[in-house]
């Protein structure tokens, strides 16, 4: 049964079906009038805040007080920013497609295939070590940049590191187009195609406003920010633009009761990526079942 589960384990393949992301799932929550107060209780705090943050500005220095110097500073050098992810994005997009362009075109052409495999994995590895290892770091020690950019800069080096690993899963050379669609989708996952929904959502002001009221709520801890700021809004941002339908980018981690369901939980996009690129190649280099050789 260890063999077969081993074996399951190895075969089992992630699916992309329509899925909606898990708060807009429980929407229905605020029909409900404890949580609908609760809700306006934490819009009157909010607007309470900002009127005695302005009226003390204005009685203490006679004007509003509108600065947004900490922001700036924070974001600062956008053009650095932009030109290195210039480099990384156009490295991500042409280097690992036509790699495997290069090597399926010359594969069944010659005899020495093994060679051939590793010769060009050794030069990509070395290509990747300095343009996705070394040159985001070195953009971000010399120039200097501020806390927000950087974080910018060294998310995105690893985003670029993490999404060339379709080389290793996929089963056949994908169109230009699929591994175009694939860079901007809110996957690390690859695949050919994906399920999409018959239509694009609109937006009302009456949406947009509620949708701000929504992200300023999780501001009261760093945490639940970066959550909803990220897992949330950016990735169903590109999940609509790109109408990528399966939106479980996370599930109910606030209920955890262990840390191994909460880290299960939490990133489903990394869990995802962890468990198909990292612990099933592991399962396979350090479990492999020996064959009986009595039978």
């Amino acid at each position: 049964s260890k063999i077969n589960k081993y074996l399951m384990t190895l075969m089992l393949e992630l699916s992309f079906i329509l899925k909606q992301t898990f708060l807009l799932t429980g929407i229905e929550l605020f029909e409900i009038d404890h949580i609908r107060t609760i809700y306006h209780m934490f819009i009157a705090v909010l607007l309470i805040f900002c009127m005695s943050t302005l009226m003390v500005d204005y009685i203490d220095q006679g004007r509003l007080v509108l600065e947004f110097d900490l922001l700036f500073y924070a974001f600062g050098k956008p053009g650095t920013v932009f030109c290195a992810w210039i480099v990384m994005f156009a490295y991500t997009l042409l280097v690992p497609y036509y790699t495997m362009v290069f090597g399926c075109s010359f594969y069944h052409n010659i005899q020495h295939k093994l060679e051939l495999s590793v010769g060009t994995a050794l030069i990509f590895l070395v290509m990747q070590m300095f343009v996705l290892g070394l040159f985001p770091i070195y953009v971000v020690v010399h120039h200097q940049l501020p806390p927000a950019s950087r974080f910018i800069v060294i998310l995105e080096q690893v985003r670029c590191v993490a999404n060339h690993l379709f080389i290793c899963k996929s089963p056949k050379l994908p169109t230009f187009s699929s591994y175009l669609y694939f860079l901007f989708c809110p996957t690390l996952i690859y695949r050919d195609s994906y399920p999409r929904p018959e239509f694009s959502h609109t937006f009302s002001s009456r949406t947009l406003v509620l949708t701000v009221f929504h992200s300023i709520l999780p501001g009261i801890l760093m945490l639940l920010l970066c959550f909803f700021a990220f897992l949330h809004c950016w990735l169903n941002l590109f999940g609509e633009l790109l109408r990528f339908s399966d939106r479980m980018f996370y599930k109910d981690w606030w209920n955890s009761t262990s840390f191994t369901n909460y880290f299960r939980t939490w990133n489903v996009v990394v869990h995802d990526w962890l468990y198909y690129y990292a612990y099933k190649d592991f399962l396979w280099v350090s479990e492999k079942p020996k064959p009986n050789l009595r039978s």
